[in-house]
């Protein structure tokens, strides 16, 4: 782009459309690849979710709304268990996957792991009062966190957490100390920062040294962890975990961790005479926003990473596994299976054209949301899709910038996309793969309530997170004595 005594805004080109977003052929076509497998339009061109129309949606329940399908979360769910079980089962007899509760996690949705045979994993006391909640066997369950709280390590110990993964020398001395009161040993495994940069947001990015989570291998500190782990009496070295990042495209950056865990696992063991049973990939793999992202199938993960663990393991072992016993691998994705399942339903209240200059204009679009219910257009820059649902249109397709109604020149929902030329107040937005990190990290900005989360099954809809009200926000405010 071309520098412009005015700044940026005013410089030649800019207000054109991305290079992803070519102008469309048909502005009303849905691209298989960002919505659930139900989701279509029907005769009248409404879009539907498992059999059920947008309109129905938003006369029973209103706007905004995030409107899961149920259907497609748990066959992504089984896709990673099933997926990743058969390719693994000749390195170290199979896999266990772990749901990342913090894409998105409420009783309904602990319910669907549970049901589909998955583990979970939490991050806080609340995600745990959630699991517990729910029934979820605590033996499948992992407790993640860099700074646990006694309370959180004292109720997942007396609930019998399969695993707590510790993260600092501290945390190591507090769960020792904790499972000695409580007359138990607990279960841990060691947060492992490898040292891996994957190609991601600088603020999902996990795997390399300069940041707060886990043991670092520079310096010995993961050997010392283990160490330190081993001390104790009242704790089990169950492995090494490592998290490299989010949002992650190829199977790289996994590599380069895999060599590194096998690398310390084998050095736990000739050292320190410990041969821990598991090993953790972490998660971080990517999905579908737009037209730009082209992610790996469950299938072909699974495949690859086998490949790695298993060739990284042989390394070790001179080319013979009997030498080295694999210990069984996990894995955590989330966005993964709960993003793509899930989009959010907008009404539209007004339509602005705005001229940019230098033959550009663009169209805002503002909805009824916003930031509060999605913040990673804001905190990521993160891009989305989205399109017309209550209709089709003949008219000319026009660059859209869809938009919240938030004090805040930053609320942006969908910062480029093609929309119809007649798209108006009363008009329904639908933006796809709003699953993860959506509800999760919503807020009550600007005293909004926060919209409920409908699950949709066989043309049916249930609350399974009621929307907020002004009651709600109020119940909290005590006033002054």
């Amino acid at each position: 782009m071309r520098v412009h005594e005015a700044g940026a805004l005013h410089a030649e080109g800019y207000g054109g459309p991305p290079l992803y977003l070519p102008f469309p052929t048909d502005v009303n076509a849905l691209l298989p690849q960002l919505w659930a497998d139900s989701v279509c339009r029907d005769a009248d061109g409404r879009l539907t979710v498992a059999g059920l129309d947008v309109e129905a949606i938003a006369r029973e329940f209103g706007t905004p709304a995030y409107v899961i399908d149920e259907g497609d979360f748990r066959a992504r769910a089984r896709a990673f268990r099933d997926d990743f079980a058969a390719p693994f089962d000749t390195v170290c007899g199979g896999a266990d996957v772990y749901y990342a509760g913090k894409a998105f996690l409420c009783t309904a949705v602990a319910k669907w792991v549970a049901e589909e045979g998955l583990s979970l994993d939490v991050c806080s006391g609340g995600e745990l009062a959630v699991a517990r909640r729910a029934g979820f066997p605590a033996e499948r369950i992992g407790f993640h966190g860099n700074n646990k709280s006694l309370s959180e390590i004292r109720d997942a110990l007396d609930y019998g957490v399969g695993r707590i993964v510790v993260d600092s020398f501290v945390e190591i001395d507090r769960v020792a100390a904790i499972a000695a009161e409580l007359g138990l040993v607990a279960p841990v495994m060691i947060r492992v920062t490898v040292g891996v940069e994957a190609h991601t947001h600088e603020f999902i990015a996990t795997g390399h040294e300069d940041q707060k989570f886990g043991f670092s291998l520079s310096g010995g500190q993961a050997l010392d962890a283990a160490r330190a782990v081993l001390a104790h009496e009242t704790l089990d070295l169950r492995g090494l975990h490592s998290h490299i990042g989010s949002q992650i495209f190829d199977t790289g950056g996994f590599e380069m961790s895999a060599r590194r865990l096998v690398g310390l696992h084998a050095q736990i063991a000739n050292e320190l005479g410990h041969h821990s049973p598991e090993i953790d990939l972490g998660g971080g793999f990517g999905m579908a926003y737009t037209s730009q992202h082209t992610p790996l199938q469950p299938g072909e993960i699974g495949e690859q990473l086998a490949d790695i663990v298993g060739r990284e393991f042989k390394a070790i072992g001179d080319g013979d596994l009997e030498k080295v016993p694999v210990p069984r691998v996990s894995i955590e994705p989330g966005r993964a299976i709960v993003g793509p399942s899930t989009f959010t339903l907008y009404e539209v209240g007004t339509v602005k054209p705005v001229e940019l200059g230098d033959h550009h204009s663009r169209v805002y679009v503002s909805v009824d949301g916003g930031m509060s219910d999605n913040v990673r257009p804001a905190l990521y820059e993160a891009d989305y899709s989205c399109t017309l649902a209550n209709r089709t249109s003949d008219a000319e397709p026009v660059l859209a910038r869809v938009v919240g109604k938030h004090c805040e020149s930053g609320d942006i929902v969908v910062q480029d996309e093609w929309l119809p030329a007649d798209t108006q107040p009363g008009d329904l937005i639908a933006v796809p793969g709003t699953g993860a990190y959506c509800r999760a990290l919503s807020s009550q900005y600007n005293h909004t309530p926060r919209p409920p989360v409908l699950a949709v099954r066989d043309g049916r809809a249930q609350v399974i997170v009621r929307r907020e009200t002004i009651d709600d926000l109020l119940a909290l405010d005590v006033g002054s004595s």
